[in-house]
């Protein structure tokens, strides 16, 4: 399944706004829960990154590691990721391992949502 991306800036103000924030070395994420049945994403990288070849492959590797973890995730809520400067000196895999980390303190992935209604 294809990732819906979010590209309205009122979409990014309003998971800016109203969303949860959850920082990381290589990212910040915020998380906003939303009434569609999809998961959207919008990726921020800023020019403090570097140029834009270096922007771009940060885009990639958020692009990658969120294509891993995207089945895991329920629906309903859009992400926006804004990268840090460190993510240029990482791979996706770790990038992912981050990603999994975050999501899953969140409460967002289908296994937490299975444990939760067993307890």
């Amino acid at each position: 399944m294809k990732i819906v991306k979010l590209k309205e800036n009122r979409d990014f103000r309003r998971v800016y706004n109203k969303g949860k924030s959850f920082v990381n070395p290589f990212f910040v994420v915020y998380v906003n829960k939303t009434r569609w049945d999809s998961v959207r994403l919008g990726i921020t990288v800023g020019k403090k990154i570097g140029s834009a070849v270096k922007r771009n492959r940060a885009k990639r590797v958020i692009t990658a590691a969120f294509s891993t973890v995207y089945p895991q995730i329920q629906a309903g809520y859009d992400f926006v990721i804004v990268a840090r400067t460190r993510i240029l000196n990482v791979k996706s895999t770790e990038v992912t391992s981050h990603l999994l980390k975050i999501l899953n303190s969140v409460g967002v992935l289908k296994a937490c949502q299975d444990e939760e209604t067993v307890n």
